[in-house]
């Protein structure tokens, strides 16, 4: 929930408030209910709120407490608040709000930086010490809150999104090479730190960055899981552990001073949530879906498993259909909410499905991250049994959108990177020891990478542009901790999620349980034509494009006049690709 900004400044002079101002309003949709700035000195905090949890002026922010002199701009929801506010209150921590954004100021007082452990949730906050002039950045787990950096010379500024740090001017937008070869090769996921604006960086997950008045700062890593088989479990105790796990984490997600209902897409994860939720006595929880027209002889929606779980959980079930009147409009709105490009199709899908959903609730839980901690894909299996020297070289061949070769043919060798650094990326994290398996090593990088860069992200980005809160029980930390210690041949089962699957039987419909893996189907996408495909040949004849000159000019009309069959290794259409990016720079008039 809500939208932070801030601006630091370590050259003795006062921050710019005027830049953050500037900020704000980009952040609007993040926090749709209330705005605010806090100054002091070489410090400026901003805020825009989505009302959730405390919904009177005393759970507005930034926060101050005098009396512990601490400022504190906050998005996100710690689902422990309640606890951590008794057991701080026991401590002698007066509180003057029912807010958990009060809840993580004591806690710093309390436990300093490493408060970040004591909290449960998707979380990125800043918070300076009036005394010191510190301010500490902090970002949760799994990296489901977002928080992007802008530094120059003797300045600092932060956001929620990338466009906030570009309305406050003075931002670096080259183009970052390594990026853009991460955006190409790495299906558009693009690791942190970096960015595809070589002026703007993002703070990495369950990371903490400390900064001086000074400017000096230090970073540090405060969570990562193991991936070490640490439980001598059998099949059904392994299945009953996820099962407890993951109703814990449902559970704490319906922490909330308004309605939370749930994204429904009719598979397995989504369709889990509910039968919890049910499960635990929720009575009228309100679900939704969302169709598409068919195209290309594919599908559009997968209503009939959506429809099968509700009516047996007798949930308020809304099926959202969606026109081709409604759907053009929307691919420019999607890719402006998009704080980095990203060629997932589903985007458009989550932003007009948060669109209609957010007339009706303001909190929703959804089925992320189950695939990438469960081994829901598919280039996991041919993964299986592969030995350890040759993991980066087949974890390559399944899930890169191309080989460095085929980059270099279709890149300008203007902006190729000199060498293959998606591969090199990839070598590092499979090179670091606690993965003994080909398996254990790919959804380590998923999960800790490709996770956060993309369905997270996703995600975060199309519910806050409709400000919706997106919560997702399966990021719930525990339970990743739980999974990354589950041996791999459990969860490679039953053709993906074997362990997830057991736990689900005799909760969830066995049809739901045991029907072919379905993704989000949004057909005009997967199949370019009419104004869709105009839309995206205007964009990569742009002069803009043109000028910058990213793909070479063959590759370009080679796709265009084949859209749809040139597809990456996972399936993606190369030309839809091309398009959002070109798509994003010129929507951010890079």
């Amino acid at each position: 929930m809500c939208g932070i900004a801030g601006e630091l400044r370590f050259d003795g002079h006062a921050a710019d408030g005027a830049a953050v101002g500037r900020m704000l309003p980009h952040l609007a949709s993040r926090g749709p209910d209330g705005e605010g700035v806090w100054r002091r000195g070489p410090v400026v905090f901003g805020h825009r709120r989505l009302k959730i949890i405390d919904l009177s002026e005393t759970g507005a922010q930034p926060m101050t407490d005098e009396e512990l002199g601490l400022t504190l701009v906050f998005n996100g929801c710690v689902y422990n608040y309640r606890e951590l506010r008794e057991r701080l209150r026991g401590e002698g921590y007066r509180f003057c709000s029912t807010s958990d954004t009060e809840v993580i100021l004591k806690a710093y007082h309390r436990w300093g930086a490493d408060c970040v452990r004591h909290l449960l949730g998707m979380f990125a906050f800043a918070i300076v010490e009036h005394g010191t002039g510190t301010v500490t950045l902090a970002r949760d787990r799994l990296g489901i809150k977002p928080m992007y950096l802008a530094e120059t010379a003797g300045r600092l500024r932060f956001a929620s999104t990338l466009p906030a740090l570009l309305a406050a001017g003075d931002v670096d937008t080259s183009l970052d090479k390594v990026a853009l070869h991460h955006y190409m090769t790495f299906h558009s996921v693009v690791p942190a730190p970096r960015t595809i604006l070589t002026g703007v960086r993002k703070l990495p997950p369950a990371t903490v960055r400390t900064i001086q008045a000074d400017g000096t700062s230090v970073e540090r890593v405060y969570w990562q899981p193991s991936f070490e088989r640490t439980r001598p479990l059998s099949p059904g105790e392994w299945a009953e552990q996820v099962h407890d796990a993951l109703r814990t984490a449902v559970q704490r997600r319906m922490v909330a001073d308004v309605p939370v209902g749930v994204l429904l897409s009719g598979g397995l994860d989504s369709s889990y949530i509910v039968a919890l939720l049910a499960e635990q006595g929720q009575r009228g929880l309100t679900t939704f879906s969302i169709g598409f027209e068919a195209a290309a002889g594919e599908s559009g929606d997968e209503f009939a498993y959506s429809d099968l779980v509700a009516r047996k959980f007798s949930t308020d079930h809304h099926q959202i259909r969606i026109g081709r009147q409604r759907f053009l409009p929307a691919v420019q709105r999607t890719v402006a909410a998009m704080s980095e490009p990203m060629v997932s199709h589903d985007c458009v899908a989550f932003n007009l499905l948060s669109e209609d959903v957010s007339q009706q609730v303001t909190v929703v839980q959804s089925g992320q991250g189950a695939d990438e901690i469960f081994a829901g894909y598919s280039w996991y299996p041919p993964l299986s049994g592969v030995a350890r020297s040759a993991a980066v070289d087949a974890y390559a061949r399944e899930f890169f959108d191309r080989p460095h070769a085929a980059l270099a043919r279709q890149l300008s060798p203007d902006w190729l990177a000199g060498s293959d650094v998606s591969r090199e990326f990839v070598a590092g994290h499979f090179g670091r020891p606690g993965a003994a398996t080909a398996v254990d090593a790919a959804l380590r990088l998923d999960s800790q990478v490709m996770l956060t860069e993309d369905p997270v992200k996703r995600v975060d980005n199309m519910t806050m542009a409709w400000g919706l809160e997106a919560r997702v029980p399966f990021l719930d930390h525990e339970l990743v901790e739980l999974a990354a210690t589950c041996p791999p041949e459990l969860k490679l089962a039953q053709d993906g999620k074997g362990v997830l699957k057991d736990a689900a039987r005799g909760l969830v419909p066995a049809e739901v349980i045991d029907r072919p893996k379905g993704y989000f189907p949004v057909p005009a996408i997967r199949h370019l034509a009419g104004p869709i495909l105009e839309r995206v040949r205007d964009a990569l004849h742009a002069p803009e494009a043109r000028s910058r000159g990213l793909f070479r000019a063959e590759y370009v009309d080679a796709l265009l006049a084949d859209p749809n069959t040139p597809r990456t290794t996972l399936g993606a259409n190369q030309l839809w690709q091309l398009a959002v990016l070109e798509m994003w720079l010129q929507d951010k008039r890079i």
